[in-house]
This record gives structure tokens, C-alpha cells and sequence, in this order.
């Protein structure tokens, strides 16, 4: 795929969008394709997460040990939060076909909000009101429970 194909790729993911074309092209320029057969692990629970991996095509499950499990497919970011933080795989996953991703490292992903300060305000803020939210849900959920 080209620069301009990866940059459309990744104008379909909400939190990739709000770092504007200009941060997405460095994106786009630094990222790397990788190819999985059906069965191919991406990664695995427990493995450093060090990238994010945008879904080009095919689909991959998600599971995360306890039961819980979600089909990725095209323009799917799967693991968004490691390229903010240094933690382990809190999932597994597995190509269900043959299928493609982006590889967006870490270390890229945090040279690009370096040099885009105006777009690492813009992720902080979409973030904090996620954070806001999901806590937000836990309050109503535990009030539900309670009465």
C-alpha cells in the first residue's frame, strides 16, 4: 500500500484522526505492513506491548482470558494503549484469516506527539474525557447494584 493509502487508513480510526494529516503521514511514513496467516498469533497476553496495529483487512479475535472476546477488522485500532504506555498484553490475538495490519510502534507514535504538541493536547483531551466517562459508567453500574 502507499503513504497516501496507509494515511487514508488511518483517518478511519477516531483516535488516530484527531492528530491531523500532517502527524498521520509521519505516522504512515515510519509504520510497517505485516502479513498473518488464519492462526498466526499478533500477540500474545503477557508479551510487552511496544505498537498499536491498525487492521488493513482481514480480522483478528480478541480474547482476554476471561471469556471475553471481540472480532477486529479493517480500520480497527487493537492495542491503543501501548502506544502511550509500557504494560503487557492484556489479551491474545489470533487472525481468523488471512489479514494485514499497520504496526505503529511506540516510540514513533510518541516522536510524532513530540513534534505536534497542538495534536498531543487534542489525544490528552479525548483520553481524559473517555477516563471521565468510564467512571462516570462505574458510578451508575455500582448505584444499580446497590439498589
Amino acid at each position: 500500500m502507499s503513504i497516501e493509502d496507509d494515511v487514508a487508513l488511518f483517518e478511519r480510526v477516531p483516535t488516530m484522526r484527531l492528530l491531523g494529516t500532517a502527524s498521520l503521514r509521519m505516522l504512515a511514513i515510519g509504520s510497517e505492513q505485516r502479513d498473518f496467516a488464519r492462526g498466526d498469533l499478533l500477540f500474545t497476553a503477557g508479551d510487552a506491548a511496544d505498537a498499536g496495529f491498525i487492521v488493513q483487512r482481514g480480522a483478528f479475535r480478541i480474547e482476554d482470558g476471561n471469556g471475553a472476546e471481540i472480532v477486529a477488522g479493517p480500520g480497527t485500532l487493537i492495542g491503543e494503549l501501548a502506544l502511550v504506555v509500557a504494560m503487557p498484553r492484556p489479551s491474545t490475538a489470533t487472525a481468523l484469516e488471512y489479514s494485514s495490519v499497520v504496526r505503529v510502534s511506540r516510540s514513533l507514535f510518541q516522536r510524532v506527539l513530540e513534534s505536534d504538541p497542538v495534536a498531543a493536547r487534542r489525544l490528552r483531551d479525548e483520553f481524559a474525557n473517555r477516563t471521565s466517562q468510564i467512571a462516570s459508567d462505574i458510578l451508575m453500574a455500582g448505584a444499580k447494584l446497590s439498589s
